[in-house]
């Protein structure tokens, strides 16, 4: 149960992350102003809590694995939402990024 809670606050840390992330990149960068900005800054506010409920304590542990929630998810959402088309490597390198989110949080430790 502990690992089924942990994996669903990686996916909403990621959506608010990356959301966060786009939104400020459409502000700025497509000049669709600050009210997109404004939107990313506080989806970015919201990522930040999320990553706290993570039911591991140790912070350094729980970012280190989200980088590799981080790069998965970004890969995704440019699928979904800006058409980007992943090739071989972007799928390799994201799933070797996943495989050392499972190792880093989830496998069995002598304590």
């Amino acid at each position: 149960m502990l690992v089924l809670r942990s994996v669903v606050l990686f996916v909403v840390a990621a959506l608010f992350e990356i959301g966060g992330a786009w939104l400020v990149w459409q502000g700025v960068r497509e000049h669709r102003g600050w009210a997109w900005v404004g939107a990313g800054v506080l989806a970015l506010g919201i990522y930040g809590f999320a990553a706290t409920l993570q039911p591991d304590a140790a912070f350094g542990r729980i970012l280190a694995a989200y980088g590799g929630v981080f790069v998965g998810g970004s890969l995704a959402w440019g699928v979904v939402v800006d058409g980007y088309r992943p090739d071989w490597a972007d799928i390799v390198g994201a799933c070797v990024c996943l495989l050392g989110v499972a190792v880093i949080m989830y496998a069995p430790r002598g304590h």
